[in-house]
């Protein structure tokens, strides 16, 4: 994300220190003190567009999970091929790495163990979850596959399990092999092979 600068307007600085900070950070351990700062606001600007660091919280992951959906759409868009676009989650997690400097894991995981129950940001890991869930059972239909929701429970297993595995590797040393999203998109193509059989 480009840093804040005075010329951008308020609530987008706000945003784009809080996107950093929370990601880099965690939630818990960001402080309404430490993201003020590194977007040059004051308390009173951030009152002004959101209700404290919870609204905050939930514009963060709103803003994030607007960009990966638009994100994996234009993925879905490039993709002709049905086993593919079902393989795509894997591909735009690649170019949503690229793009936005996603080295550690999946922000919506993360979340999901700091924020409480009722917190207003759980809205958007709930969306989030829907659509991994939807769209790769719509994209598992469309395969063939014989149980499309089976078929994206697995799949929805992998990408999960390679997104905590980024989350490991930024704190710990990488295990011998490839790129976890790598290979969970290869582990997942074997398992379509051989259920669509």
């Amino acid at each position: 994300m480009p840093p804040p600068t005075a010329s951008r307007p308020a609530r987008d600085r706000l945003l784009t220190a809080a996107g950093a900070l929370f990601y880099e950070s965690g939630i818990a351990a960001t402080g309404v003190d430490a993201v003020l700062a590194r977007a040059g606001v004051s308390p009173a600007t951030m009152y002004a567009h959101f209700a404290g660091k919870d609204g905050l919280v939930a514009a963060y992951l709103e803003d994030r999970h607007t960009t990966w959906r638009q994100t994996w759409d234009a993925v879905l868009a490039e993709r002709t091929d049905a086993v593919d676009r079902l393989l795509s989650v894997f591909d735009a997690v690649d170019r949503f790495r690229g793009e936005q400097g996603n080295r550690r894991g999946c922000a919506f995981l993360a979340a999901a163990t700091e924020l409480p129950p009722g917190h207003p940001g759980r809205r958007w890991l709930d969306a989030d979850s829907e659509l991994l869930t939807a769209r790769l059972r719509e994209l598992a239909a469309d395969t063939g596959l014989p149980d499309p929701d089976d078929a994206a429970a697995t799949l929805l297993l992998l990408y999960d399990g390679a997104l905590s595995r980024l989350a490991r590797a930024a704190t710990t040393p990488a295990l011998p092999g490839d790129d976890p999203v790598t290979r969970a998109r290869r582990l997942a193509a074997a398992w379509v092979a051989a259920h669509r059989g």
